[in-house]
């Protein structure tokens, strides 16, 4: 099993991302001793907000279109309104979650990222929760939606708000250390 100091994690992340969602994770899992890059459709900085106000700014490590599953052991979808919603139109964005998913790694969503699982089909008789305004997207792609902290599914992990922060990084930690 491996540790979590020997991780690589991979963000990804757009414009309008939930800034404790983007940093919480990847500061705890810096500390913990974890590879964390940020893939971005652009090279550009990207801009956090909190509650929608603008927030810090994150310059992406790689391009999602130059991203590999293979090359990471987890994947972490942070909310925002605007970033997900973004991201669910971008064809390399979605393949990326897809392929993640194919390789049994752990995808963590956490808010308005379920979206992205929405747009990836992945929820089809799964188990999740998230931000309570799209908990009927997920229910009409086919999820089973319910209001908890974190929920896992498999190798999906979820939460709702930027409160489950916390548990939610256990969970992908948990997630990673438990991989065979």
């Amino acid at each position: 099993m491996p540790k979590i100091s020997e991780a690589h994690v991979l963000i990804m992340a757009t414009d309008r991302f939930e800034e404790s969602e983007l940093f919480g994770p990847r500061e705890r899992l810096l500390e913990r001793g974890a590879q964390v890059k940020l893939a971005s459709p652009s090279n550009e900085e990207i801009m956090g907000t909190v509650h929608d106000e603008p927030g810090k700014r994150i310059t992406p490590d790689l391009l999602i279109r130059d991203a590999r599953a293979a090359d990471f052991d987890a994947l972490i979808l942070p909310g925002g309104v605007g970033n997900p919603d973004q991201l669910r139109t971008n064809e390399d964005a979605i393949g990326l979650i897809r392929e993640f998913d194919s390789a049994g790694k752990p995808v963590a969503a956490i808010c308005h990222g379920p979206w992205l699982l929405v747009e990836a089909d992945l929820l089809r008789g799964r188990k999740a929760t998230s931000w309570k305004s799209i908990r009927t997207d997920l229910r009409n792609a086919g999820a089973e939606v319910v209001d908890e902290e974190v929920v896992i599914d498999g190798n999906l992990i979820t939460s709702r708000k930027p409160d489950d922060v916390p548990a939610f990084t256990d969970a992908v930690i948990e997630a990673i250390e438990a991989m065979a």
